[in-house]
């Protein structure tokens, strides 16, 4: 045991706790005589992930996952847990240091956190997709190649960033420090920054993503086989900007390329420091053709825990881990170091300088969607995403813009209701990216929205587009891939496959970013020029009080296909709805109904659960039958070619046999309302009932359009004004319904021309509609009912 290691790192060496499979606070052990022989070597490394430029602490009460203890809490830490001896340990990374960062670092081109993570002499990180959010010219002449007293200090690697033109990588792929007396090398290997759309495609122009298992493998033979010309290494370790999905270790036996890396990558390799997917875990595992078990870990994210592995070098060179643990940085164990403090405020200072100025008012909170455990879900739809999108979309309404897309990991940062500062509106998209006009036909627009769902393997399966003002869409979530998105409209009206658009969207998008290709295929782009933060600066300078928008952009609908020949009066009909409501609004409760016309078919209450990674909370499932006639309860009788027998059937529990007449009916779209009042048009409809006024300009005859006699008074008769009607169905005429001077039935309501009525038209009994039946006859044979109490029959469901 080191003279330098803590009490409080040695209770967990001597613990006997047995390396974890999963934990979060987790050592491993091996006997104490093997830690204690004569030879044996002991190497501690401490690492962060995701640090994100985090250098302000940002506590809550209770602290909790996703808080940042500081910069200087993270350096007093490393100062207690490193003791007076540095040379037996190390501080690195495993990428995402800058980029993504909160205001106070961001605003001043993430320089605070170089300067901060320089103090605290990290030695060596991976490079993480937010090293190259602005690019791989930024990243090498500003962070690793600007003046001495601005540059980062440390290494950066990556074995798998490779350069197109020779196959070769682009970056250093690793960096040798001596600990301890032995040569230790760090292999840096990165995500799929391409077939992951991570960052701007045109800020890597130029460069490929290999294989991690196999670069790093590659690297690894060099390193032990005597070919790097800095001589062997002792200890290899691999920092690596990807990670499992979740803390549970069997997201490490699937077949992503992080959980092959996980085995794959060579026995050589001793410990695996993870990143990307902000996760909290350590586990350890076997890889394939090796017989020790190897730390697999990641921190979570923001400082919130320091990682900690320990690894042994016996006399015969053989590394066995013997410690892997996160340390929890948050709970007020360590003192923050002065120093560093000292950086952090000068940091704050200045930001705060900077953000003070107010922009506007929000007249409630504009948020970003949530996963069930209120972390951040980029698949869903957010109140903030469509404020943004509208914000780009008016910023560029000079180059004649009218619809805007944002995407889901350009926000940062929710905003509060009230007033809202510079810095409040500069925390949400700290990116600085530009605003560029696409023209996209409708099939593209459709296309790009048909990506939102991510190819197989994607760090998260769907990323949902923020939409500007006046932009709608229907979609299926179970319709098979490319084919989900059902209807799209633009202030109402359809938006056509062949009809161009102007669509605005940041330059991230505009390059093809996060799998949104449809983006980078547009005829024409036009960059305004206008940095993202300036648009929105811009917005609350013309809306300084903003009402923030509620209604629902996208909603997912499966209906009962129609069938042939369209629904019927008695087809049953189910529509599955979802998204109707946000994930991080609390006040959505309530009940959603569908309606054809003026009648109300269905109603049913929202369940507001959260639906995790997707955009499918707010579900309802509404059933109802078409009215106007029940299911035939004779299973075996041959349908009735009598329209109006057909009509004749049971519709609830009146009888309506000797009642009803053929009926002009019209196709009427299915209407959704949702609890916020919005209404939603589906791309459904089934036949609705006319209605008619029976004194309504009659005495026309339809036939020649002239002039008609009177009635001639007899029931079974058609006299003039009149059409006869076979009520039983029986061949005889025995009825006769009035028809108007233009050749209509004489409906009350909605006037809706009639078809031939011998073809068999169908009525709608769900919409209250007085049909009236001209009946002389004192009465019908006795199965029918005293047509007296029917002169006026009302027909409902």
């Amino acid at each position: 045991m080191n003279a330098h290691t803590s009490p409080r790192r040695r209770r967990r060496l001597g613990s006997g706790a047995a390396l974890a499979t999963a934990g979060v606070l987790v050592a491993l052990s091996v006997p104490s005589t093997a830690v204690a022989a004569a030879g044996d070597t002991t190497i501690d490394l401490y690492d962060v992930n995701d640090f994100h430029g985090r250098i302000a602490q940002s506590l809550n009460a209770p602290p909790r996952d996703g808080d940042a203890a500081g910069a200087a809490t993270l350096a007093g830490a490393l100062q207690e847990l490193r003791g007076e001896d540095p040379s037996t340990s190390a501080f690195v990374s495993a990428g995402d240091n800058i980029g993504g960062s909160t205001f106070e670092s961001f605003i001043q081109d993430d320089q605070p956190t170089i300067d901060v993570l320089n103090q605290m002499d990290l030695s060596v990180s991976a490079i993480g997709n937010h090293e190259l959010d602005k690019g791989q010219d930024d990243l090498r002449d500003r962070v690793i190649g600007g003046p001495e007293a601005t540059r980062a200090q440390w290494d950066y690697v990556s074995a798998n960033i490779l350069d197109s033109a020779t196959g070769k990588p682009a970056f250093d792929p690793y960096a040798i420090e001596e600990i301890s007396g032995k040569r230790v090398g760090f292999i840096g290997a990165t995500v799929d920054l391409v077939g992951q759309g991570l960052v701007s495609p045109d800020g890597i122009a130029g460069l490929e993503m290999g294989d991690i298992t196999t670069e790093v493998n590659r690297v690894a033979a060099d390193l032990t086989d005597g070919v790097d010309s800095n001589g062997e290494a002792d200890v290899l370790v691999l920092l690596v900007h990807d990670g499992a999905e979740s803390s549970a270790v069997t997201d490490l036996d699937g077949d992503g390329e992080f959980a092959r890396a996980v085995h794959g990558v060579t026995p050589k390799v001793s410990a695996i420091l993870s990143a990307h997917t902000h996760q909290t875990y350590v586990h350890a595992v076997v890889p394939d053709g090796g017989t020790v078990a190897r730390p697999v870990i990641q921190t979570g994210s923001y400082g919130f825990n320091l990682g900690h592995v320990q690894l042994t070098v016996a006399a015969d060179g053989a590394v066995t881990p013997t410690v892997a643990e996160n340390i929890r940085l948050v709970d007020g164990t360590f003192t923050p170091d002065p120093d560093v403090q000292g950086t952090v405020d000068a940091a704050v200072a200045k930001a705060d300088e900077l953000g003070a100025v107010p922009l506007g008012t929000v007249d409630r909170d504009l948020r970003r969607a949530v996963q069930s455990d209120r972390s951040e879900n980029r698949g869903g739809e957010s109140t903030l995403g469509n404020f943004v999108a509208e914000v780009q979309r008016a910023a560029t309404t000079r180059q004649g813009s009218q619809i805007a897309f944002m995407n889901p990991g350009g926000l940062r940062a929710d905003i509060d209701s009230g007033s809202v500062t510079y810095k409040e509106a500069a925390v949400v998209q700290p990116f600085a990216n530009t605003l560029v006009v696409l023209d996209l036909t409708g099939a593209q627009v459709r296309q790009a929205l048909e990506q939102q769902w991510q190819p197989a393997g994607a760090s998260r399966p769907f990323l949902k587009l923020g939409a500007s003002d006046g932009f709608a869409v229907t979609y299926d979530p179970t319709a098979a891939a490319g084919s989900r998105v059902a209807s799209m409209t633009l202030d109402g009206a359809p938006v056509t496959a062949d009809s161009t658009y102007k669509v605005t969207v940041n330059s991230f998008l505009a390059g093809g970013g996060d799998n949104f290709a449809a983006f980078a295929q547009a005829a024409a782009k036009q960059d305004s020029g206008k940095v993202d933060l300036e648009a929105q600066v811009e917005y609350f300078r013309a809306n300084p009080s903003v009402e923030v928008q509620r209604d629902q952009r996208s909603v997912g609908v499966h209906v009962t296909p129609t069938p042939a020949g369209g629904f019927q009066p008695g087809d049953a009909v189910s529509i599955d709805l979802s998204s109707l409501t946000f994930s991080n609004e609390t006040d959505q409760a309530g009940t959603v109904s569908v309606s054809a016309g003026d009648q109300v078919l269905a109603s049913s209450p929202v369940d507001t659960t959260v639906v995790d990674k997707t955009d499918e909370q707010g579900r309802a499932t509404l059933t109802f039958r078409v009215p106007g006639a029940e299911p035939s309860t004779n299973a075996g009788a041959e349908p009735s070619t009598n329209p109006v027998a057909a009509l004749g059937r049971a519709s609830g529990t009146t009888t309506l046999a000797a009642a009803v007449t053929p009926a002009a009916t019209t196709e009427e779209p299915l209407v959704v309302t949702l609890p916020n009042g919005q209404t939603i048009t589906l791309a459904v409809t089934i036949p609705v009932a006319a209605v008619v006024d029976p004194g309504t300009e009659p005495g026309t005859d339809p036939g020649t359009g002239g002039p008609t006699t009177p009635d001639d008074g007899d029931p079974t008769t058609p006299g003039a004004g009149e059409v006869g009607v076979d009520i039983d169905g029986d061949g005889v005429v025995d009825g006769t319904v009035p028809v108007r001077a233009d050749g209509e039935l004489a409906f009350t309501g909605a006037e809706i021309a009639a078809p031939a009525i011998a073809a068999g038209l169908l009525l709608l009994a769900g919409l209250v509609a007085l049909l009236v039946v001209r009946r002389n006859r004192a009465e019908l044979d006795g199965a029918k009912e005293d047509a007296a109490t029917r002169d006026r029959a009302v027909l409902t469901d």
